[in-house]
């Protein structure tokens, strides 16, 4: 009788030991054995920047103008015109021929060398003027004695004029304000009443309520203001 060996336990025994050897062969192979990894992700270089936005710098506006007004007192060191030193003539800048002149005692205009046509701005303070008219230089009172602007209200519903009076610094119808305009003109007025021209009244002082302000005044040195014992 022939002797077999069972080595068939065995031989299971190992399979058990060692699975992957005594598949089926349809297994995978593992990592290890196919010697490839999984690919890692590619890396972000370090000490890349992402370049930032350039920074938008906001629009500059420019303020607006101030709207224009009508003229105001100039602030600081007057014009040597207005010093109380000099002596002009006021000629409206919108006349052709004309000249400022006290003549028969009223305030006009006229195109020869009548009346008073000579005129002292003596400051008196926050930017009020007496304005004081002389005459030729004669050496005669008459000439030399200075009458001041003075607002003549007619009370009848007229117009406001100015007349020659005795100088009185303490009387607001004296106290008159010049105001530049620009350009080397003046506006004239007392409180809120403007030395304006009207054709069919002369030189007359008027509110201006909305309307623009028509006529302006330049002041024309003539030299050192006299000092006669009434200036």
């Amino acid at each position: 009788m022939v002797k077999v060996k069972w080595v068939a336990p065995v031989a299971v025994l190992a399979c058990l030991g060692t699975l992957v050897a005594c598949g089926d062969g349809a297994g995978k192979p593992t990592d290890a054995a196919s010697g490839a990894g999984t690919p890692s992700a590619t890396a972000t270089p370090s000490g890349t920047v992402t370049p930032a936005a350039p920074a938008t710098s906001p629009a500059t506006t420019a303020p607006p103008s101030a709207p224009a007004g009508k003229p105001s007192a100039t602030a600081g060191a007057a014009a040597p015109v207005l010093s109380g030193k000099r002596e002009v003539t006021i000629v409206r800048v919108q006349a052709t021929e004309s000249g400022v002149s006290m003549d028969g005692g009223t305030l006009v205009e006229v195109d020869d060398d009548s009346g008073r046509q000579l005129f002292v701005p003596t400051p008196t303070g926050a930017g009020k003027y007496l304005i004081k008219s002389y005459g030729k230089r004669d050496n005669h009172p008459a000439s030399d004695d200075p009458a001041c602007w003075q607002v003549l209200n007619p009370d009848d519903g007229g117009s406001l004029t100015v007349e020659g009076a005795v100088c009185d610094a303490r009387k607001a119808t004296q106290q008159f304000t010049i105001a530049s305009a620009g350009k080397g003109a003046y506006a004239i007025s007392n409180s809120s009443a403007f030395l304006q021209f009207s054709p069919s009244r002369g030189l007359i002082l008027e509110e201006l309520g909305d309307a623009p302000l028509r006529s302006t005044f330049r002041l024309v040195d003539n030299g050192p203001a006299r000092t006669p014992a009434g200036g």
